[in-house]
């Protein structure tokens, strides 16, 4: 059974920006372990007449706890709170003047406002209030056996020690709002970037339908009233021009299903069915109708929807880029199961004649971009290059179980 590593604590400030403020708790808890050790033997000898040995002892349970502070300071605060309880009884035993001060000396009281500091740097209200009350309950209770009786400055612990824990838990509070501040306005900043963006969605598909959408639709109307606007038209031209306002009404329709997607982010996808193998045989007819001869085999394997779609894109665009580059060249599309793969074959021959002009001037080169990018996101593998006549050859192997999928 592996164990799972205690997550290390984090040092006091050890998320400020600053350098010099990360290290400034260690140089604090360095120099006031450094000075106290040393100054609160020879206070506990030298006035109070403990002996050298348990003052020593007093003075390293007292001081040394202050480095731990600085990643523990709950831990080192029980250490010294009894610390300092047992030298208050250390000190019963001896006999010193009324003036100096009981049950903690200076020296304590300094170390122990150092280490309410880190408390409330770190801890929650509720600790807070628990470590104010504890100091208070050994305050007040050693007051009872006071050898002097007792007098205010005898609470300088107490009060001391809670201000300095409410005057840390403030600075606490300060900087977790500015903090929150800071994240909220990152927030707003990235709220509005996103605004920003899906604006310019917005626009570019108000755009895209003006511009694309009314050329379209003038095919259409075009196309379907030529039989009305035109005598004695043969029955095959009926039927080219009805297979025209047919492909420009689908085309049509999925530009603005795409630019539903474009305007809306929050579309996961389209309410009709996506074109799958099925509809490859739709593509072959329109092609060769359009005078480019295609021989089609078809497969009538069940297939995942991502995995059909993107076999039936990456047909369209190789038929497409046939019509464009190399218009009346033969062409053979064939779709086959083999093993756990679906093979994607387009092959086109060289056309009958070079065409006098191209059929678009300035290609953008996204056709095979596109084509290995929907490959690439099923998991499959995408073959493209010309052949030694003339011709160009595109083969797609995509992924037909879950496993490869994912």
């Amino acid at each position: 059974m592996a164990l799972v590593e205690e997550e290390r604590p984090r040092a006091l400030l050890a998320g400020a920006s600053r350098r010099w403020v990360r290290l400034l708790p260690w140089g604090t808890a360095f120099v006031l372990c450094v000075a106290l050790l040393p100054t609160t033997i020879v206070v506990l000898t030298a006035d109070y007449g403990l002996n050298g040995s348990v003052a020593s002892a007093l003075a390293v349970a007292q001081a040394a706890p202050l480095l731990l502070a600085v990643v523990r300071p709950l831990q080192a605060w029980c250490v010294v709170l009894a610390a300092d309880v047992a030298g208050a009884l250390a000190l019963l035993t001896v006999d010193f003047e009324e003036r100096l001060l009981w049950p903690f000396p200076p020296m304590q009281i300094v170390g122990y406002i150092g280490l309410c500091l880190a408390l409330g740097l770190r801890e929650r209200r509720r600790t807070l209030v628990r470590v104010w009350l504890a100091t208070a309950a050994a305050n007040i209770g050693l007051g009872f056996v006071a050898p002097h009786g007792t007098s205010a400055r005898n609470l300088l612990l107490t009060i001391l020690g809670g201000v300095a824990l409410l005057l840390a838990a403030a600075l606490r509070e300060r900087y977790e709002v500015q903090r929150r501040l800071a994240e909220q306005e990152t927030i707003s900043e990235a709220e509005r970037d996103r605004r920003t963006l899906l604006e310019e969605r917005a626009r570019i598909a108000r755009e895209l339908h003006d511009v694309v959408a009314h050329h379209m639709s003038v095919i259409t109307v075009q196309a379907d009233t030529a039989s009305y606007r035109l005598d004695g038209l043969p029955p095959d031209v009926r039927q080219e021009f009805t297979s025209i306002a047919a492909t420009a009404r689908e085309s049509l329709g999925e530009m603005r299903r795409l630019l539903g997607v474009l305007r809306n982010e929050e579309t996961h996808g389209e309410l009709v069915p996506q074109p799958g193998l099925t509809r490859i045989g739709q593509l072959a007819e329109a092609t060769a109708r359009a005078g480019t001869p295609v021989e089609f085999t078809p497969c009538d394997t069940d297939v995942p929807e991502t995995v059909g779609l993107s076999a039936y894109r990456i047909v369209q665009e190789a038929l497409a880029n046939v019509v464009r580059h190399a218009p009346g060249a033969p062409t053979r599309v064939s779709v086959s199961e083999s093993g756990a793969r679906l093979t994607v074959l387009v092959v086109n021959g060289p056309p009958p004649q070079p065409p006098a002009a191209p059929l678009e001037t300035g290609g953008t080169g996204h056709g095979l971009v596109g084509m290995r990018e929907r490959v690439r996101l099923v998991g499959g593998t995408l073959d493209t290059g010309p052949l030694p006549d003339g011709g160009f050859r595109v083969a797609a192997q995509l992924p037909l179980t879950e496993k490869d999928l994912t």
